[in-house]
């Protein structure tokens, strides 16, 4: 347990790290998606009525191809619809969880409840629009 909380702490001092790298090297704000693991699973689909997570790999190929779309929708839907990331390889249990057996896959999630899965490197328009229908934003 205490392994597990240590290793917690290390990536989340990562990913500041990281963000702080792209925040001078782009002279940006860091995208709008929000990384998340087990430990802060709950609270993030609690505290969002509308999230929408990609559960992907670094590995993965359609992953990298999906991830900007990603950012994309986040910074357009900003206010209206939360989104997140799950790495699989980092948090294998979220994943056995959800029973996510192919990536990237993206789960939508409505005051709590999944309503939608998309599995696989779908265009934006068809991904917005999943999530227009889900939402209704």
């Amino acid at each position: 347990m205490e392994d597990d909380e240590l290793q917690r702490i290390r990536e989340q001092r990562l990913k500041e790290m990281e963000n702080r790298i792209l925040q001078k090297d782009l002279g940006t704000i860091p995208a709008k998606v929000i990384p998340v693991d087990q430990a802060g699973w709950n609270d993030l689909v609690r505290k969002n009525p509308f999230v929408v997570v990609d559960f992907w790999a670094e590995w993965c190929g359609p992953c990298r191809m999906v991830g900007p779309v990603i950012e994309e929708l986040a910074n357009e839907l900003s206010g209206k619809v939360t989104f997140a990331k799950c790495n699989t390889d980092q948090n294998q249990q979220l994943a056995v969880n959800f029973g996510i057996s192919a990536i990237p896959t993206i789960m939508l999630f409505a005051r709590g409840q999944m309503v939608d899965r998309i599995i696989g490197a779908y265009p934006k328009d068809a991904i917005k629009e999943r999530i227009s229908r889900a939402f209704g934003v």
